[in-house]
């Protein structure tokens, strides 16, 4: 495997998908998320967590796109891979649609100036903005993964930040509901779970 020189592959570039599953039955890459797998003697990171989710969205659209909710909370280690990747465009901009059966899903949303950043080159989601993303979207595990968010210390993005930006912000749909969760994830998680 060191002869590709690579780190992370993609099935499809250097390997199939069967020769990736292969390996990684011998332990000798994981699955990252998507068709994207990591060497086993690399250490995960978000950097490596975004170029590999970036991997499932076409070329073209990849400078037009970020990654945004779900994918960007688990570009943070603050989710699990999602099953679809989340990307996000300003709705201002002009894009061309996602090709049919793509790994992904798009989000025409309103982007601030300060919404996006990189993460190992990637254009992805805010901590403070996957959070209200989460927040007002999320599903299920949105308590739990706005818990993490707020518990990361090198995000800096505390849950009463992310309160304070989703009361100001005017127009929300779901407002009440992303704030009754995001109330819920700055509890106590044992009293979170009785209440």
């Amino acid at each position: 495997m060191t002869s590709t020189g690579g780190t992370l592959f993609h099935a499809g570039e250097v390997f199939t998908s069967a020769e990736l599953q292969a390996m990684r039955l011998e332990g000798l890459v994981r699955r990252v998320i998507g068709d994207s797998y990591l060497r086993s003697d690399f250490t995960e990171d978000p950097a490596t967590r975004a170029r590999a989710a970036v991997r499932s969205v076409p070329p073209s659209l990849r400078s037009r796109v970020a990654l945004g909710r779900s994918c960007a909370a688990g570009v943070y280690g603050c989710a699990r891979p999602p099953g679809l990747i989340s990307l996000v465009t300003d709705h201002r901009r002009r894009t061309t649609a996602l090709p049919p059966f793509a790994a992904a899903v798009m989000h025409q949303v309103a982007l601030g100036p300060f919404d996006v950043n990189l993460v190992g080159g990637v254009s992805v989601t805010t901590p403070l903005r996957t959070a209200l993303d989460i927040a007002v979207h999320g599903d299920a595990d949105a308590v739990a993964v706005l818990r993490a968010i707020g518990g990361a210390q090198e995000l800096d993005c505390p849950l009463r930040l992310v309160e304070a930006a989703l009361v100001n912000t005017p127009r929300v749909p779901g407002k009440t509901r992303a704030l009754t969760r995001l109330r819920l994830a700055r509890q106590h998680p044992d009293r979170a779970r009785s209440g």
